[in-house]
């Protein structure tokens, strides 16, 4: 899955034009439910990561695909259990991919690929999800 496909399925970006869009969709308040208790279910409803601009870019240049080998779904879970450790920066490596992600904001910094591993540093984590 290419990102511009990802930010698609998600309805964050227009994928024709580039620019951003809220695309809410639409949905029915149960009965007797009142919008406060609707707002904090949305809130509290389980959601992936999202990408920064950065990474986005870098997904792009560096032609990864979201889709293969379910890399975005191992990419949730290694957050998830960062997250259950009490991390707030970690490196996830998933096969031959790094993701650089903020868990306290569930955002993805930077993401790199096998051929840009070689060599690199990486400061600023306090952990480190293989997945």
């Amino acid at each position: 899955m290419l990102i511009s496909e990802y930010l698609a399925l998600r309805n964050q970006v227009s994928v024709t034009t580039g620019n951003p869009t809220v695309n809410l969709p639409e949905t029915k308040q149960p009965e007797g439910e009142s919008f406060a208790e609707a707002l904090r279910s949305k809130i509290n409803e389980k959601q992936g990561v999202e990408f920064s601009k950065h990474a986005i870019q870098r997904l792009e240049e560096r032609s990864i695909d979201l889709e293969a080998g379910n890399t975005l779904e191992r990419l949730n879970k290694g957050v998830e259990i960062a997250a259950d450790k009490g991390s707030s920066e970690t490196l996830v490596l998933v096969d031959t991919t790094a993701f650089v992600v903020s868990v306290k904001n569930n955002k993805v910094i930077t993401t790199l690929s096998n051929e840009d591993l070689t060599g690199n540093i990486f400061t600023n984590i306090d952990s480190t999800v293989i997945m």
